[in-house]
């Protein structure tokens, strides 16, 4: 067996990963995906993605990591959330993984209600405040999105012309 299929496998199961981690919050999503194209590329020798490629592609995921922390920062800032309801959106997104694809959806939203609920002991501010973080979150995992998509064109194109 080539040795280099095994590269080859080891590059798709990263890509794989990033993907589900653009999801997934426990995974670090583009970086994965940057790190399987990146493996992808060694394993050919650098012959068909070059030095300019992969810096567009890690220019591609440095923004990537700045959307993380700039789509809910700002979907909480938004409405003045609370640190608590920052940290409450974060604990929701982690716990709400057990939960399956619901959990994952509304994780985020019930953890940063409930910070903001206990921080103010208003119902109706918590309640907006965690749409508002919630919808950060939401926009933040589209954007990423599009940037793997963004990169995982970019690298097919230059794979293959």
């Amino acid at each position: 067996m080539d040795i280099s299929l095994l590269w080859y496998v080891l590059a798709a199961v990263l890509v794989v990963a990033g993907l589900a981690g653009v999801i997934l919050p426990a995974l670090p999503g583009l970086p994965l995906v940057f790190a399987g194209m990146l493996v992808a590329a060694w394993a050919n020798g650098f012959d068909r993605i070059g030095l300019g490629t992969l810096l567009v592609l890690g220019l591609l995921t440095a923004l990537s990591i700045a959307v993380d922390f700039l789509a809910t920062a700002l979907g909480a800032r938004r409405v003045d959330a609370g640190p608590l309801a920052i940290w409450g959106a974060a604990l929701g997104t982690l716990v709400g993984l057990w939960f399956g694809p619901l959990g994952m959806l509304f994780g985020p939203f019930v953890g940063a209600l409930a910070g903001e609920l206990w921080h103010t002991r208003t119902l109706l501010r918590a309640t907006h405040v965690g749409l508002a973080t919630w919808l950060g979150l939401l926009l933040g995992i589209v954007l990423k999105l599009a940037l793997a998509f963004a990169m995982l064109g970019l690298f097919v194109l230059a794979w293959f012309i």
